[in-house]
């Protein structure tokens, strides 16, 4: 199960990336809205990856559960290192359940663009807050299960 748990965090790290590719423009621009030339190139990723990519977008989506499954059933098997298990499935867990529940929505919204300029500029700073926690979360996966599993 380990090489799966590995599999499906690996991608979703790679996922992470390409996000945060984009997402970092948000960091030279700590106050006040951003320029319209980054939230254009932000909100048009945002829009690309979550609404004209249909169905293919929902891979990443199946891949969170997949991923999430595959620890659950590490946790459920036991083992010698147990510890793994339950460390990889609260680091797993934590970005998981906040991309579905804020990161992802909030994405959608951003692509979108109907906002006013002032949202749209805090909808990609915290995208882009939350991706850093979700790429450590993942990362921290990974160490846990080559590391460790």
């Amino acid at each position: 199960m380990s090489a799966f748990v590995t599999a499906g965090a690996g991608f979703l790290l790679a996922v992470l990336w390409f996000d945060l590719m984009f997402d970092v423009q948000v960091m030279g621009h700590r106050e006040g809205d951003l320029p319209e030339e980054v939230l254009a190139s932000i909100a048009s990723y945002y829009r690309r990856v979550t609404t004209a990519a249909r169905p293919m977008s929902r891979l990443i989506a199946a891949v969170m559960l997949a991923t999430l499954a595959g620890v659950l059933a590490e946790v459920a098997a036991g083992g010698r290192r147990a510890w793994v298990s339950w460390a990889s499935l609260a680091l797993a867990a934590a970005p998981i359940l906040l991309a579905g529940t804020r990161t992802v929505p909030s994405a959608v919204r951003l692509g979108a663009r109907r906002d006013p300029v002032s949202s749209q500029s805090a909808l990609a700073r915290s995208i882009c807050r939350e991706h850093v926690f979700c790429a450590a979360s993942m990362a921290g996966v990974l160490v846990a299960q080559l590391g460790f599993g």
